[in-house]
């Protein structure tokens, strides 16, 4: 069994919300995302002697998700669930407020873009981690990353008919994603 100070492992468990955030932003799907962080933490803790001290646990853990992701997403490219409808048909539920309504905007807005922008825009807009970190998260320059921020918060703007971001709701997460970024 892995021996690690306690403060390693806390500093892994404090990553579970965000890691969760992104594995339902990547999968759309929260028992499968549920299952990243699962796998995630099992691979980050069999592979502890890998994480170089010092540096940032958060994105380690990140990359790990975003490439088990990926892996999972190579081997079910070709598979169909719910070839009909009918099992997603019984899920939906017309929103009652207007809040959902919106959101349901945002997030069909949201998945309507570049996996490469969406996937940059939830590490910097929504995680809030540097252009930096995310870079190196999706193993790109950081320039990359920038532009895929960019692009991602112009055209979630748009598909939103958003004109300020603060016309977005309260939520910081959701203003952050389509402010623009000064250092972009």
């Amino acid at each position: 069994m892995n021996k690690a100070p306690e403060s390693v492992r806390k500093e892994m468990l404090a990553c579970v919300p965000n890691l969760r955030a992104f594995g339902i932003s990547l999968s759309g799907n929260v028992d499968r995302a549920d299952d990243l962080v699962q796998e995630t933490l099992l691979r980050a803790w069999a592979h502890l002697d890998s994480f170089q001290p010092g540096t940032n646990m958060a994105a380690w853990m990140f990359t790990i998700l975003r490439n088990l992701f990926r892996s999972e997403y190579r081997k079910r490219h070709r598979e169909v669930e719910d070839a009909d409808g009918k099992y997603a048909a019984r899920l939906a539920a017309m929103p009652e407020q207007t809040g959902h309504i919106e959101f349901g905007e945002f997030k069909n807005a949201l998945e309507g873009l570049h996996s490469d922008q969406r996937e940059a825009l939830i590490l910097v807009g929504a995680s809030g981690f540097s252009y930096e970190e995310a870079a190196q998260i999706c193993g790109c320059a950081v320039g990359t990353i920038k532009s895929r921020v960019n692009r991602a918060r112009v055209k979630l703007a748009e598909e939103l008919f958003i004109e300020n971001p603060d016309e977005i709701g309260p939520d910081s997460n959701t203003r952050a994603a389509v402010a623009s970024d000064p250092a972009a």
